[in-house]
């Protein structure tokens, strides 16, 4: 299978804002590592034999339930313990296995910004693909520069599903996915815009990163 390139994040602390960009909390993230790119059609093909027409654009229209299926398939193909088991629509994270899974949405913003606490790690027509560019569809991944850990198009391109339920007070079948599409203008194209939609929703602008933990 076409290799699945992680970088390693090491341990840290995510500081969260008020809209004056006043603290308002402090989130502990531990090492873990995460997807240089978002998972492309190709490699879509290879765990599963579907899509695979535009080999080097990220994989999008996946439903949240997809996402976590795929990431236990890349763990099956690289011989690694699956990190999800479901009963039904109920989804357990086991954090003890060794396979690939979703970020979370603090450690998806935490890769994201890089040590940055602008919204953005860069000029978005340099970083990013967006209504800036005028493009109708999700774009190789790479064509742009990455950020300071050596991940591309975590802003724009695409957004991507993180594990966490978007308000778990109301419901835990809204999940939640960061970073902004292909057709988002700078307001959305952020590290720290938020949107969530239903776990079984597909969505043209919406992919997935895989993580993994470290061992």
């Amino acid at each position: 299978m076409t290799d699945i390139e992680l970088a390693r994040i090491p341990a840290g602390e995510l500081v969260r804002r008020d809209v004056r960009g006043r603290a308002r909390g402090v989130i502990p993230i531990e090492e873990f590592a995460i997807g240089a790119y978002p998972v492309t059609e190709e490699i879509v093909a290879e765990l599963i034999g579907e899509g695979g027409g535009h080999p080097r654009r990220p994989a999008a229209a996946l439903s949240w339930f997809r996402a976590v299926r795929l990431c236990n398939a890349a763990s099956e193909w690289e011989g690694l313990d699956p990190v999800y088991t479901f009963e039904g629509e109920e989804v357990t994270w086991h954090r003890d296995a060794d396979g690939f899974r979703l970020p979370t949405e603090a450690e998806w913003e935490f890769a994201c910004r890089a040590g940055s606490a602008a919204p953005q790690y860069g000029p978005l027509r340099d970083v990013a693909w967006t209504a800036l560019d005028g493009v109708r569809s999700p774009q190789e991944v790479g064509a742009k520069l990455p950020n300071l850990h050596g991940l591309f198009d975590t802003l724009g391109n695409v957004w991507e599903w993180c594990w966490d339920v978007w308000d778990p007070e109301q419901s835990d079948d809204v999940r939640v996915f960061r970073g902004g599409g292909f057709s988002d203008d700078a307001w959305a194209v952020r590290a720290d815009t938020r949107r969530g939609a239903s776990a079984r929703s597909t969505h043209a602008d919406v992919g997935i990163r895989f993580a993994r933990s470290s061992s």
